[in-house]
């Protein structure tokens, strides 16, 4: 049986850690490569960083903010945000990163996925699908950090994603985005039934026991932000939990 991963995700603006609630409000919350050396000391997997800033406002992520936190790490990096192209993903494995998410760009050109599994691996092409409820039991999927709703159906394009070339998916319930009211679990179930790639929950998270759900849910590996920025938790308190629980965790 694989591991279950835990994820801190260190979403930033102009190179600072921000957190906010559904993409909206930002606070800034230290500086990303520090609290990065910080989660894997506790025992983090992997570390997500996005630059949620980045496409709104039509510009490439921060390559400077990939290569300062490269510096502190061991455990792998997936940097987002701002990347357009095949040669925007180079720039950025180049500066560090092990795997580029890429959402709005995949959306508007899902070919964009299958150039960048063919160049570079499908382990390194993340599909960031930020999902919002449209009505019961169905979600959409939203764009340029939640400031666009597209109309399409997010597990339709979960599986057109999937066939293009993402080899995993970072799954955001938008709705649930900084509310710390736990994963729309009914939204990661679906997503997990519709796709064989591996999915990474996000969105809402507050407690070991959110996570625990999530992973009962069908997720692949649990990703928080606020409950590690804030000190509330750290990821070796979330790996105990899940490990007397059953989940099988690396400590």
């Amino acid at each position: 049986m694989l591991t279950v991963r835990i994820i801190p995700c260190l979403d930033t603006r102009d190179g600072i850690l921000v957190k906010g609630i559904k993409f909206q409000n930002l606070m800034e919350a230290g500086l990303p490569e520090e609290k990065a050396a910080e989660y894997e000391v506790q025992g983090a997997d992997e570390i997500v960083v996005l630059d949620i800033s980045a496409t709104p406002e039509g510009r490439k992520t921060r390559t400077e903010t990939v290569r300062k936190v490269r510096e502190r790490l061991s455990i792998p990096i997936t940097m987002g945000g701002g990347i357009h192209s095949v040669e925007d993903a180079g720039v950025m494995l180049d500066s560090g990163a092990d795997k580029v998410g890429v959402n709005t760009a995949a959306v508007r050109d899902p070919s964009l996925l299958t150039r960048i599994a063919e160049r570079f691996g499908k382990q390194c092409t993340i599909l960031a699908l930020d999902a919002a409820i449209c009505r019961p039991g169905k979600w959409e999927v939203v764009v340029l950090s939640g400031k666009e709703r597209t109309g399409i159906d997010a597990i339709d394009w979960a599986k057109l994603a999937v066939a293009a070339g993402a080899g995993e998916i970072l799954l955001t319930s938008w709705d649930r985005d900084g509310t710390r009211s736990g994963y729309d679990c009914e939204l990661i179930s679906a997503v997990a039934n519709a796709v064989e790639v591996p999915i990474v929950a996000s969105g809402g998270v507050d407690t070991p026991e959110h996570m625990l759900e999530g992973i009962r849910a069908g997720a692949d590996a649990v990703l928080a932000a606020s409950i590690f920025h804030y000190g509330l938790l750290t990821v070796g308190d979330v790996k105990h939990f899940l490990a007397k629980n059953g989940v099988e965790v690396r400590l």
